[in-house]
């Protein structure tokens, strides 16, 4: 498995990573049985896979205690654990005591990559929390880092990341050198990163560690046509927000060109013998400025297959012709990374 640096910090991350939001099971995945957990995180060791990604959030921590259990017979210094903490834990004493519980769940001394899971600011927080007090203080970006800094000195935690984050976010860092990943949403069919952000990251150093690289099993081509998808899926800017409940956007998507993008991706699959899992992760992989994607995981099939994945790198052509599959929908889309939010509410900026 292909290694990535991360250039402000020299973190060394496959360039296939494990997400492990299913973990600990809960509404949105179902249930996940805790020996086919231990079984994938084991065989994503064989593969070659050195990061596991999780956060506070996922499953009321569950996804965290799942995560610690599965690695507790694995030597530590083997794997590369990365959790968030919600912003809206990020008064300078509830971080520090959050960063505290997720170690407890994880059960470990220190978490390798720590990352602050959305900016912190008052919309961005309010999603997260009805707390008033959480809400109306909000620390400043500078007392975050602080106390992220002071959580490296002590030996809590070895790097310090950032997820979600836009360019105006992080121009708001005082220090961009010491931040040495910014997770954000980046598939074949969500390509607004590569508008500012990505640019950005790479002029100053930071890795980029790509989320729902699959599209949440749409790019895995599990349903023939937009209909089919579960509505839990649909919740993104791609879709019409008056077919979906549990949608926030409000804007009636771009559910044409999120079809003709899949029917063409689809098409380029058969001419080339790959699937659209195949496609997508390959996709990805050639973009050198990503150093990290991650993709989940419910069978050790699952994750045997994406791994295979990388093995062999798509042709120039191929990815020119994905790129042009899925340009339209990019333009539609625009510059706007939080997927599950309209421009006007977007939490990245």
């Amino acid at each position: 498995m292909e290694k990535r640096i991360c250039p402000n910090t020299g973190l060394e991350l496959s360039v296939l990573g494990l997400g492990c939001w299913s973990f600990g099971g809960g509404n949105y995945w179902g249930q996940r049985d805790q020996k086919d957990v231990e079984a994938i995180v084991n065989t994503s060791l064989d593969l070659g896979i050195n990061y596991f990604d999780t956060a506070e959030l996922y499953n009321e921590g569950r996804s965290e205690e799942s995560l610690g259990q599965a690695l507790k017979s694995v030597a530590r210094d083997s794997v590369v654990i990365g959790s968030k903490v919600s912003p809206a834990n990020c008064q300078p004493k509830v971080l520090i005591q959050h960063c505290e519980a997720s170690l407890k769940r994880l059960d470990t001394d220190y978490i390798d990559l720590y990352m602050i899971h959305w900016p912190v600011h008052t919309e961005a927080i309010r999603s997260f929390t009805k707390d008033e007090e959480k809400i109306n203080n909000v620390p400043s970006i500078a007392e975050v880092m602080d106390t992220m800094i002071g959580l490296r000195k002590a030996g809590k935690i070895r790097h310090i990341g950032i997820s979600n984050f836009a360019v105006s976010r992080m121009e708001e860092m005082p220090d961009l050198s010491e931040v040495a990943i910014n997770q954000l949403a980046y598939n074949i069919i969500s390509r607004a990163i590569e508008i500012e952000v990505l640019p950005h990251c790479q002029q100053n150093g930071i890795g980029v560690m790509g989320y729902m690289g699959l599209m949440q099993g749409i790019l895995a081509d599990k349903w023939p046509n937009i209909d089919d998808i579960p509505l839990l899926r649909r919740r993104t800017r791609h879709f019409d927000s008056r077919k979906v409940p549990a949608s926030r956007t409000a804007e009636p998507g771009f559910e044409a060109e999120t079809g003709e993008a899949l029917a063409t991706i689809r098409k380029i699959g058969q001419e080339t013998g790959l699937s659209m899992t195949d496609l997508s992760l390959k996709w990805i992989r050639a973009n050198q400025a990503v150093t990290c994607n991650l993709v989940g995981a419910s069978s050790v099939a699952q994750i045997t297959g994406n791994a295979k994945a990388m093995d062999e790198e798509l042709t120039d052509e191929v990815v020119q012709q994905l790129n042009q599959a899925t340009d339209l929908l990019k333009d539609s889309l625009g510059n706007h990374i939080d997927l599950f939010e309209s421009i006007a509410n977007d939490r990245t900026i």
